[in-house]
């Protein structure tokens, strides 16, 4: 997992490009996929400068994502296909 840069202009992930980036900021993730972005977990953003380093790394992220949806010229609506859990081959 790579940590959220701290107040970065761009984002640090390819939004839609690859199944392989995930983003931790404490026990808050953003995961890159091929037909979706997720965000997951808990992410306090504290009236302090770490809490404005967060917000603008979020910002960041989020601002990624709007620009390559627009780009896109996305559908109405996918559909999104669960994820499944495979068994790990080294037990």
């Amino acid at each position: 997992m790579t940590p959220i840069p701290k107040t970065s202009s761009t984002s640090c992930i390819a939004p839609f490009e690859n199944e392989s980036q995930v983003i931790a900021m404490g026990s808050f993730q953003i995961e890159n996929r091929l037909d979706r972005v997720s965000l997951t977990g808990d992410l306090d953003i504290t009236k302090d400068k770490a809490g404005l380093e967060k917000a603008i790394a979020l910002k960041a992220l989020l601002d990624s994502v709007v620009q390559t949806l627009q780009k896109l010229h996305p559908p109405e609506r996918i559909q999104v296909v669960p994820t499944t859990v495979v068994k790990n081959p080294f037990n």
